[in-house]
């Protein structure tokens, strides 16, 4: 029975989706192992330059796996021989890598299978399979959405985020190290699930989502910061295409101590990924990315002051590298 009366619930906004038409599971990785099923895909070929967890997902499927290689542009190196019941994955990197992708899908077609991981407002191309996640974009623990037309029925189950969800929470109330153990824990808890349908509680929250804000937000701090130090990237075609939404603004340095100076000034960036250090040798393209790769912060919680304070930061720091 409907519970009905009693104490009020947290007041959520109801409006749409970005992706009112996508189908919704608990997270990205749910989305592609359904897709991996529907599809019987026996072998998939995907970047060294890719997350554990998608890694992690071909094996508990018992998909076989090869990787291809990417260049200093995060274009694929080579392009693999696809044959049936084999897939390629390609990964929209930091949401600016839209003409690669359609370069793909003009050679692989339905073969092709795209993570928008991190381009969560880029539409999918009609018939090619497409995951998202939004909990890269907006402040959800949890989440997936896809597109695929191999896949009519979705799992019974639906997923509870209420237990996951306190990072978030103590987020506004109190900084981000108080509520990193939190995080962790809350990760480790999504990496041990099956496929499930997303919470009622994750599609309330981006229901509510402030999506052309986010939007014009995003894409004013990472033109600031490519303005300002496109000159010290090493990594080529860093230009945002027309309208596309970054997921961060990926500084490529060679510079051993940066990272560590961009933590130790409450600049924290991930490191995308650490499995790569240990699958790729140290003289490979992908290895460096690993080691060296920054994704500068550029979400809507942040304006042009705080741009500025990242780029003092990093230029401040190559600035002492450089006279030593």
């Amino acid at each position: 029975m409907k519970d009905i009366g009693g104490y009020p619930c947290l007041e959520l906004p109801r409006g749409e989706e970005y992706h009112s038409g996508a189908m919704r599971l608990n997270s990205a990785r749910a989305c592609f192992g359904e897709i991996l099923t529907a599809r019987s895909i026996r072998k998939v070929y995907l970047p060294y330059y890719s997350c554990q967890v998608m890694i992690d997902e071909l094996d508990r499927r018992g998909v076989e796996y090869i990787f291809y290689h990417i260049d200093e542009s995060l274009n694929p190196a080579t392009y693999p021989e696809v044959k049936e019941c084999e897939a390629v994955l390609y990964t929209d990197y930091f949401g600016i890598k839209r003409e690669m992708v359609r370069r793909l899908v003009s050679t692989y077609g339905n073969k092709l299978i795209v993570d928008n991981a991190q381009a969560f407002y880029e539409k999918p191309v009609d018939g090619i399979d497409t995951i998202y996640s939004p909990r890269k974009f907006f402040g959800v623990s949890d989440g997936g959405y896809m597109y695929s037309g191999a896949i009519t029925n979705l799992p019974e189950e639906q997923d509870v985020s209420c237990i996951r969800i306190l990072p978030q929470l103590k987020r506004i109330d109190l900084d981000a190290g108080a509520a990193y153990a939190d995080f962790q824990n809350s990760e480790e808890e999504l990496c041990g699930q099956n496929a499930k349908r997303m919470s009622e509680l994750t599609r309330r929250i981006l229901q509510g989502a402030d999506y052309p804000f986010v939007k014009s937000k995003r894409i004013a701090n990472y033109q600031y910061l490519h303005e300002r130090l496109a000159g010290l990237n090493e990594l080529s075609d860093m230009e945002l295409p027309e309208n596309a939404v970054p997921l961060a603004y990926p500084l490529y340095v060679k510079d051993d101590c940066l990272r560590k100076r961009l933590i130790n000034n409450h600049v924290f960036v991930p490191t995308y990924w650490p499995n790569v250090l240990e699958t790729c040798g140290a003289d490979t393209c992908e290895y460096s990315l690993a080691k060296y790769l920054l994704p500068l912060p550029i979400d809507q919680r942040y304006g042009e002051e705080d741009m500025q304070t990242i780029v003092g930061i990093v230029t401040d720091a190559l600035e002492k590298t450089t006279k030593k």
